[in-house]
């Protein structure tokens, strides 16, 4: 039961993220968002709570970081699946020869791999892979 209530609060926060999104952009309450626009509410909503989680933790409240790792587990459900390091390794090595990047251009190399990853790719994970092959 406790499980449902966790869930039920999960995405009723959801919705109001959904809500607010949809003001903040300037449309009607009724109008719907695009699948880009929601992917980019769930993907903040998970963030928050990881900083959450992270926050709690250095805090010593172990039993706040439980409630907010649940709920990022479930929130975790709506997102499409991540690439594996090996998919941003490639995508990287290409962006790499395809820019002529060098370290002084590691921001912009990032980018791309970003835009290229389409957000199934984790910013950390760009990173340290972009790191690690102009190292």
């Amino acid at each position: 039961m406790a499980k449902d209530a966790l869930r039920l609060s999960v995405i009723r926060g959801l919705i109001t993220a959904f809500t607010n999104e949809v003001v903040a952009k300037g449309k009607k309450t009724d109008e719907l968002l695009t699948d880009e626009e929601t992917l980019v509410v769930i993907k903040r909503a998970a963030n928050q709570r990881k900083d959450a989680a992270g926050q709690y933790r250095a805090g010593g409240r172990e039993d706040l970081v439980a409630n907010e790792e649940a709920e990022l587990t479930l929130i975790q459900k709506y997102l499409p699946a991540l690439m594996s390091k090996e998919d941003i390794k490639t995508i990287a090595a290409a962006k790499i020869t395809e820019l002529d990047a060098d370290k002084s251009k590691m921001g912009q190399l990032i980018g791309a791999v970003m835009k290229a990853t389409a957000g199934r790719a984790d910013g950390a994970a760009v990173k340290a892979i972009v790191e690690e092959l102009l190292a």
